[in-house]
């Protein structure tokens, strides 16, 4: 299978016209072959995204001392230094920094005062106004663009367009730009920016830097090159999208391995429903011989247990994600 079979490059502008079942006709033949694409016309400014990266390239360039004081408190909001996660099977941690935000609610938030996890109010340095001002402003173009997005997924599984905006009132949306320092000369040949794993939620939609890194594992196991492709995002499903597909999706195993001696910059964007939204296979018109192929679930609970496992935070608070 050539690369361009296997990762497509899609036009998101029809669906940003409303004419999501053209779109949706190449993005499930797409996720059902390899989970993975690239959208062009994604309606995301280029000036946005530069500003973004420029402000966390300099911001990733601080002192430690600087950015510690930004480390998470709660809800993986703020800054995650090196070694900050390790993913399920690696044997060592991702070599790779980060900063993530999320939808921002005070803390007298009921869902806040709940302690329900990935809730709760975004840190921010207090010495960079253009960093938080970049970030918060790519928060919601890459959600809107997400919104579009599954409404073309939505038209790919014979559904109402509108089937996913019902279980995205208050969305587990994480953003993070993450920089990938140059590896060291004696690095471990097992050592990667982020070793191979399967996302966790139901769309990531990711832009990367020229530096490249990206690979994803095609159907025979081989590992298969993403490059950046100027003005695109590269487009995943993860674990939950295709439970909830009934498998019909493909979540794919993906690494980032930088081999280049500079540093990369990427921005991630996790676009998932609300905490108690029931992920089940049942919703999404199976056909009537058709069974689930898994349970349902609550999507926060399954997130934040994949969440705790990579950082091997496995205590008495991590919830087993719940059938419904």
């Amino acid at each position: 299978m050539s690369e361009s079979d296997f990762l497509p490059v899609i036009d998101l502008a029809p669906a940003r016209e409303g004419k999501f079942a053209q779109t949706g006709q190449a993005i499930g033949a797409a996720f059902s072959r390899s989970g993975f694409c690239y959208i062009r016309n994604h309606g995301v400014d280029e000036a946005l995204i530069r500003a973004v990266h420029d402000e966390a390239l300099d911001f990733f360039h601080a002192p430690m001392t600087e950015k510690l004081i930004c480390k998470p408190q709660q809800a993986v909001r703020g800054f995650n230094a090196l070694n900050r996660t390790t993913m399920q099977g690696a044997q060592n941690p991702d070599y790779k920094e980060f900063f993530q935000i999320g939808l921002d609610l005070p803390a007298d938030d009921p869902a806040v005062l709940a302690g329900q996890p990935l809730r709760g109010p975004n840190l921010w340095p207090e010495n960079r106004p253009a960093f938080r001002a970049a970030m918060e402003a790519y928060f919601e173009a890459i959600g809107a663009c997400g919104r579009v997005l599954l409404q073309a997924v939505a038209a790919s599984l014979g559904i109402a367009p509108d089937f996913f905006a019902q279980k995205y009132d208050r969305p587990l949306q994480r953003s993070q730009a993450i920089w990938y320092p140059p590896h060291p000369a004696d690095r471990l040949a097992d050592q990667f920016g982020v070793a191979p794993h399967t996302d966790y939620g139901c769309i990531t939609l990711l832009w990367q830097d020229e530096t490249g890194g990206l690979e994803v594992q095609d159907l025979t196991g081989t590992w298969m090159a993403a490059p950046p492709i100027p003005g695109t995002l590269v487009i995943n499903i993860g674990d939950l999208l295709s439970r909830w597909s009934n498998r019909r999706y493909v979540s794919t195993p993906h690494r980032v391995t930088n081999r280049s001696g500079r540093e990369r910059v990427s921005l991630a964007t996790f676009y998932d429903p609300d905490y108690d939204a029931v992920i089940d296979p049942r919703d999404l018109a199976l056909p009537v011989s058709q069974v689930p192929c898994d349970p349902p679930v609550l999507a926060g609970d399954y997130i934040i247990g994949r969440i705790r496992d990579s950082q091997k935070a496995r205590s008495t608070e991590a919830p087993a994600p719940r059938r419904v």
